[in-house]
């Protein structure tokens, strides 16, 4: 009996949180624009890790997508073009990309091969290889030791890979409608 009145307590709780949004008249719209606002909180919360986690080993201000462009860069270690970039990334705002690119370079981090348009690549120089290496190595003691420390937490970040990729593919469906209704 006392589970069912904790139970019923918490619905009365649960009814009386807001949920409300300008964005959301059915239980479907809450739970898309709860998982939107939780999303958006999660990308600045990995923003932040990145930059101090880069800013741990090496002296270089850099932003979370400067960031993840360094280690996109240096992945598989092969070179890759600005338009690999842009794919692996899933952006489209090429002139933020080469200025990211720009200040990786200036930081000695990357370096720029080639020419013309289709000829130039990017790749870590080996101060780029050894800042990523460090990365890595504090990332693993002070990220992935904590996720370690979460029971079934692994499964649960996998399933939310592959529920953010899902979705990603949504995103790119639904920005491609809206902009066939533009005016």
């Amino acid at each position: 009996m006392a589970k069912k009145t904790l139970q019923t307590q918490s619905d009365d709780a649960d009814a009386r949180l807001d949920l409300r949004w300008h964005l959301a008249a059915s239980a479907a719209e809450v739970d898309a624009t709860e998982l939107e606002f939780a999303l958006m909180r999660a990308f600045e919360g990995f923003g932040r890790w990145q930059s101090e986690c880069l800013a741990s080993v090496c002296d270089v201000a850099a932003t979370g997508p400067e960031n993840a462009m360094l280690h996109i860069i240096r992945m598989n270690d092969r070179p890759k073009s600005l338009k690999d970039l842009a794919r692996l990334m899933n952006r489209d705002d090429v002139p933020n990309m080469q200025y990211s690119l720009r200040k990786l370079i200036g930081a000695g981090l990357v370096e720029r091969q080639g020419s013309g348009r289709a000829g130039v690549t990017y790749e870590v120089t080996d101060l780029g290889r050894q800042v990523t290496d460090d990365y890595g190595t504090l990332r693993r003691r002070l990220l992935i030791e904590a996720i370690g420390n979460v029971p079934g937490f692994a499964a649960r970040l996998a399933e939310a890979a592959r529920t953010l990729n899902l979705l990603s593919g949504i995103y790119e469906e639904a920005a491609r409608a809206a902009a066939t209704h533009r005016h």
